[in-house]
């Protein structure tokens, strides 16, 4: 695979076509309260830029150029992906856009909470410490890491939207004085080097280019001694790009969810060494024998529920209310109360989620490949 090519930043641009697009709507409620109130003209424009990478490119047809052609474009891609699908997230799963593991008889927002709690105590994520979070969402890890570990958290994102909801939840719960939210690119970070204590990703880095290259970037800000952890969305070594049914899952999981290029475990485990850290701990979660299985939500096996309050945010999940939304949504769509696209968005979110059900029931792909790592105290950058 060639070097990624990075895109020049253009926040000025970036920043103009947020406020052209989502006008004030950072500020409205979750969901279909946001969803409304977006402008038509600039929406359709992220549809069209968005969905130009995936429309009439059939996993059986898919080309090595076709996906060289999405790692090109990959902050421009995920950008839009945010742009449109932000709203979807938050009314349907809430503010930390993540999957977890579920004990016995848990919460879903407990569970949720757990799994950063981990990740946090993984990474050894102390009082005081200085911490990035690399591709923050709206906030909600960053949050409850801030609340849980006492730490300072910078979170990066190359999505504007996202950083003005992340910034408003933060002040709404008394937290702007240890996290602040910044606009940029994870694979050229303004960042002076040797700056960080700690540095954490979740599910996030999945959206690079190249590994090698988002994890050399982390590498690089982080202070000698310090501890890079990451759940990794990830195919596992299973997968085999020949066989057409693994490529239709696959291409379904990245364009449901605004990746240009997922790559095997190996592959990932390869991409950190190579950028310097010592890697201490690694292994997939997902295959831990858990009595619920992490995709419990999106399959919709209530069996599995561990409070009666989840059935409220389950059934948004499920494939039955996956088609309430696609039939609701396409209304609004039609009467003029939704942009056009809305419901393609919708679609797209939908299918991403029968490809994650199926990968994981196919033992193709994992969303919590944990990875522990260590930049050596000797090192110069």
């Amino acid at each position: 695979m060639s070097p990624a090519i990075l895109e020049r930043e253009d926040h000025s641009r970036d920043a103009a076509f947020n406020k052209a697009m989502h006008k004030e709507s950072s500020k409205a409620g979750a969901g279909f309260n946001a969803m409304l109130k977006k402008d038509k003209a600039a929406h359709q424009a992220a549809v069209d830029e968005y969905f130009k990478h995936w429309d009439n490119k059939a996993a059986k047809n898919e080309t090595a150029e076709d996906r060289e052609s999405r790692r090109a474009e990959y902050a421009t891609l995920t950008r839009h992906y945010y742009n449109l699908a932000t709203d979807f997230y938050e009314y349907g799963w809430g503010q930390s856009f993540h999957f977890c593991r579920f004990a016995y008889g848990e919460g879903f927002y407990q569970a949720i909470a757990r799994h950063e709690h981990y990740l946090a105590a993984k990474i050894g994520i102390k009082d005081g410490d200085k911490v990035l979070d690399v591709g923050c969402g709206v906030g909600g890890p960053a949050r409850e890491i801030a609340k849980f570990a006492g730490a300072h958290i910078t979170g990066l994102n190359n999505n504007d939207y996202q950083i003005e909801r992340a910034t408003r939840y933060a002040e709404k719960e008394g937290l702007a004085h240890q996290l602040k939210f910044v606009k940029g690119d994870f694979m050229q970070m303004s960042f002076p080097e040797n700056s960080f204590d700690c540095v954490y990703a979740i599910e996030a880095t999945v959206h690079a280019p190249s590994l090698e290259g988002v994890y050399h970037q982390i590498y690089k800000v982080l202070k000698p001694g310090g501890v890079f952890g990451v759940y990794e969305w990830l195919m596992t070594d299973d997968y085999d790009n020949t066989n057409e049914r693994h490529r239709e899952i696959r291409l379904g999981i990245e364009q449901g969810n605004g990746i240009s290029n997922m790559v095997k475990i190996s592959e990932a485990l390869a991409a950190i060494k190579a950028a310097g850290f010592e890697l201490e701990l690694h292994e997939d979660l997902a295959k831990r024998p858990d009595a619920t299985p992490w995709y419990y939500p999106l399959a919709g096996d209530f069996k599995y529920m561990g409070s009666i309050y989840d059935i409220f945010s389950i059934v948004r999940m499920t494939k039955v209310g996956r088609g309430i939304v696609h039939r609701f949504v396409g209304l609004l769509e039609t009467v003029g109360l939704a942009p056009s696209g809305t419901q393609k968005t919708a679609d797209s979110l939908a299918l991403a989620a029968d490809c994650l059900v199926a990968g994981a029931k196919e033992d193709l792909f994992t969303p919590m490949y944990l990875m522990v790592a260590r930049k050596p105290l000797n090192s110069k950058a």
